[in-house]
């Protein structure tokens, strides 16, 4: 973990290629180390879904060079290190496990991202048939200390064609059904990091159960 955290520093200290290619043995040996990271991780989830066991830890990565066509910010690289632990794979709507380590911005998340809208109303329209269901996952007192707040974004007003009586509505604002805790950096740096990890993971996956319930409908 020191190895990674102090070359992410490092990369957003100096984010460009020329310094990136004379210290190419600092990416390489904190891109080692973040592999076996998210091989433990792997080993932990795998305790309790099953659906993980065996994922290969190449299809969880993503690549450390930006896309820069589209973004004012022309840095070449990235400032962290990311891994979604999907049994579907990275671009699968079906919701998964996300690991993010990053100087200050470190977080373990989840659920279902970037849908498409009938997908997305499915899930509404579960919420709305299963309230009780649904309410006894997210109200849990354990899973609202961890994740207080549903989806990255959110709508202001109820989605068209819901009833506008519904009585919880923030349930049905988010735009996506994902869910995010923020971790300072010295989490990571404990000895049981994995374990306490798995453990919020853990308190996620009845709400990741519910949402896949209806995401795999559409697969």
């Amino acid at each position: 973990m020191e190895k990674i955290f102090r070359f992410l520093s490092d990369i957003a200290i100096h984010n460009d290629r020329e310094w990136f290619h004379a210290h190419r043995h600092l990416y390489e040996e904190a891109q080692a180390e973040f592999v076996r990271v998210v091989e433990t991780m792997i080993d932990h989830i795998g305790r309790f879904d099953s659906e993980v066991i065996g994922l290969p830890v190449k299809s969880t990565l993503y690549r450390f060079h930006r896309d820069t066509r589209f973004s004012p910010d022309k840095s070449p690289y990235k400032r962290h290190l990311g891994a979604y632990i999907n049994p579907r794979g990275k671009k699968s709507s079906h919701g998964g496990y996300y690991l993010h380590l990053e100087p200050s911005n470190c977080l373990l998340a989840g659920g279902a991202y970037c849908l498409e809208m009938p997908v997305l109303r499915a899930i509404r329209q579960s919420i709305v048939d299963r309230t009780d269901e649904f309410r006894t996952i997210v109200e849990n007192t354990a899973f609202k200390e961890l994740f207080p707040v549903l989806g990255e974004t959110r709508l202001k007003t109820l989605p068209a064609g819901f009833p506008r009586d519904f009585p919880y509505p923030d349930y049905l604002r988010p735009k996506d059904y994902s869910v995010c805790h923020r971790l300072p950096d010295g989490f990571f740096l404990s000895p049981d990091w994995a374990e306490r990890a798995a453990g919020i993971f853990r308190t996620m996956k009845p709400f990741l159960d519910f949402v896949n319930d209806t995401v795999d409908d559409y697969l």
